[in-house]
């Protein structure tokens, strides 16, 4: 049977499923499929099916994309021929899976790189029988290029740059220090070796924290950051990063504290809740201006459960509306960000392993307003 799709308006399983008169009878179906009138070349991926001889009877129009071949050339001519696949190491893929003449209790190929010629496809096969353990009457096969890996894998790269780049200069300054000191120690006074050495305690807390960064965001992107449930008083936390920043040298009259009590009682991973405020709030005092202003409230949950929410706010520029989308993503920077830019990703990370939200928008001064809601959550030993 060989059936071109272009131009024609019969569904997926019309074409790829059913077969010639005479044939035996075809394989059940979705009859929402046929229902929505779908047809090969309207899928997003290639898409090419084998009968139970071997010979392709459908090449959709993705797939002629993705292979560069007309599909007028290729139906009814055997899989093998049609798609010439080999694995990494050069062997060809249909004699080594072998799909009509090999075990009756596979259901299918799971999904892997592929060469076609010097192109490289993400390839997935599935073996469609007419009863468990029957010969294989059709074979489906899907097709996908490597355009969405390639820039995973350059996202990767990129993160492996952008902390070598920054993990590059406080090294330096520790190597250079303790190098100094070592050679020319009785050459410096005491409150020359107290700088030099607060110095090297600086950038080696800074090494720390990049190191822990990137361990955040590995756990974050294989859904592994755990959460240890304490409770958690969420007004003497915002206080106590208050004091921080003023201790650091921040004037005490830049931040208003609101507390709108009383507050539901709340059980969250305290470090982790430390890390989403110290970032917001240094986000705040450095990128921003004016007042920063910090509310904490009790707000009901979708859920129904009830929650606190924290909003930090000040009065500097803000965040173009076209950057608010991008501003969680790795590696967002405003026009004055320095860093790695990986803060926030990480913050929007523990807010969502805690079942939280965060959000951003423009505060009623017209600067930047970050704001995140908590559930109440259970203690870890319930949980």
């Amino acid at each position: 049977m060989n059936v071109r799709t272009s131009g024609t308006r019969a569904s997926v399983v019309d074409i790829c499923l059913s077969g010639d008169p005479g044939e035996n009878p075809p394989l059940p179906y979705d009859p929402a499929a046929t229902a929505a009138g779908l047809v090969p070349d309207e899928l997003p991926d290639g898409l090419v099916v084998a009968d139970e001889s071997g010979r392709v009877v459908c090449f959709n129009a993705a797939a002629a994309r993705l292979t560069a071949v007309d599909p007028g050339d290729v139906l009814g001519l055997p899989l093998e021929s049609a798609l010439p696949l080999q694995d990494m190491e050069g062997r060809r893929w249909w004699q080594l899976t072998d799909p009509y003449g090999g075990l009756a209790i596979r259901t299918g190929q799971p999904e892997r790189n592929l060469l076609l010629g010097s192109r490289e496809l993400l390839v997935s096969a599935r073996y469609v029988r007419d009863r468990p353990l029957g010969t294989v009457r059709r074979l489906v096969v899907t097709l996908r290029g490597t355009e969405a890996r390639r820039r995973t894998e350059l996202s990767h790269a990129e993160l492996i740059a952008t902390v070598a780049h920054e993990l590059r200069s406080p090294l330096t300054s520790v190597k250079g220090f303790t190098a100094t000191l070592l050679q020319k120690w009785e050459r410096f006074t005491d409150d020359q070796k107290r700088l030099m050495l607060e110095t090297v305690d600086a950038d080696a807390n800074r090494v720390t924290r990049l190191i822990a960064e990137l361990l955040d965001i590995s756990r974050i992107d294989s859904g592994r950051l755990e959460v240890r449930r304490q409770r958690v008083d969420m007004a003497s936390a915002v206080r106590r990063h208050v004091q921080a920043q003023t201790t650091a040298g921040q004037r005490p009259d830049r931040f208003l504290i609101r507390i709108l009590e009383p507050l539901p009682e709340m059980w969250a991973d305290p470090d982790k809740v430390d890390q989403v405020l110290g970032n917001l709030l240094e986000n705040a005092v450095r990128h921003g201006e004016g007042t920063v202003t910090i509310e904490v409230a009790p707000t009901p949950m979708t859920t129904g459960a009830e929650g606190t929410t924290v909003t930090v706010s000040d009065e500097g520029p803000g965040i173009p509306e076209e950057s608010m989308s991008r501003v969680f993503t790795r590696f967002w920077r405003g026009s004055k960000r320095g860093g790695t830019g990986l803060g926030l990703y990480i913050v929007k990370g523990i807010v969502e392993a805690h079942g939280g939200t965060i959000t951003v928008g423009r505060a009623p001064a017209g600067g930047a307003q970050f704001r995140f809601t908590l559930p109440v959550g259970t203690p870890a030993f319930m949980a």
